[in-house]
């Protein structure tokens, strides 16, 4: 079964902008969009069901009714959705996700945006983020001036197989991926994510304090999944280096 569940009828969105969220490296694009849906107030729009995700149900503090693991939120205002996941995606299942998350992003007519995370030693230099893009989706990046990538490199996980269909189908899309810590939850990286791509894509405005200011609390709320993360990183998105033919 492949479907979205559509929770708000009343939810307007003229051809958005798509955040994505599944985790990966240093859980940047976790964190960056979780801090979008909080900061922006995004309304929990719709649930996802797609073969391939884990069969559980969670369920949040402070509240009674269970959920799926991977569901989107809304902010018509902005008309942006973000996609916010709970649970790793086994890499077996990564091309039957991107699938069935394919054929809505065809029907919502949407400008995806997927993020990714490039292992990285940290030192005092801040992040840096590159953009990639299919279809049209370098006019977006030129547009923000992310910078192009500074050595090759191919993205795995969902992400990829996301990206991979993206190009496939000539669909108008842009990956970030930016430097992050390859063992720890990196809000750094997520705050350089969210005001140096995101914010200038989505032509959105986003305060980025919080992400410093409590980056304390957000790597410890954020452990566990990075531990599960590392403990099977084929399960991570994640940007790396590719040089086996240079």
């Amino acid at each position: 079964m492949a479907r979205i569940s559509v929770l708000d009828d009343d939810v307007s969105l003229d051809e958005p902008t798509l955040i994505e969220g599944f985790p990966g490296v240093g859980l940047v694009g976790k964190i960056a969009t979780d801090h979008l849906i909080d900061v922006h107030e995004m309304t929990h729009y719709a649930n996802v069901h797609c073969d391939g995700l884990p069969p559980v149900a969670v369920y949040r503090e402070s509240e009674t009714a269970a959920t799926t693991p991977v569901r989107l939120y809304a902010d018509p205002e902005n008309d942006l959705v973000a996609l916010r996941s709970d649970v790793p995606v086994n890499p077996t299942a990564a091309t039957e996700v991107a699938a069935c998350l394919d054929s809505w992003f065809d029907e919502a007519e949407l400008f995806p945006m997927f993020l990714s995370g490039l292992g990285r030693e940290k030192d005092e230099a801040p992040p840096s983020l590159y953009g990639i893009a299919t279809g049209n989706g370098a006019d977006a990046l030129g547009r923000a001036e992310v910078s192009e990538p500074s050595e090759s490199g191919l993205v795995s996980g969902p992400t990829g197989a996301m990206l991979a269909a993206a190009l496939e189908n000539d669909r108008d899309a842009v990956g970030l991926v930016v430097e992050s810590d390859p063992k720890f939850p990196d809000p750094e990286a997520a705050r350089v994510l969210i005001a140096d791509g995101i914010d200038p894509i989505a032509g959105i405005e986003t305060p980025t304090d919080g992400l410093v200011e409590q980056a304390t609390e957000i790597r410890n709320a954020k452990q566990q999944l990075a531990e599960q993360m590392r403990q099977a990183t084929e399960e991570s998105s994640q940007a790396e280096p590719l040089k086996m033919f240079q």
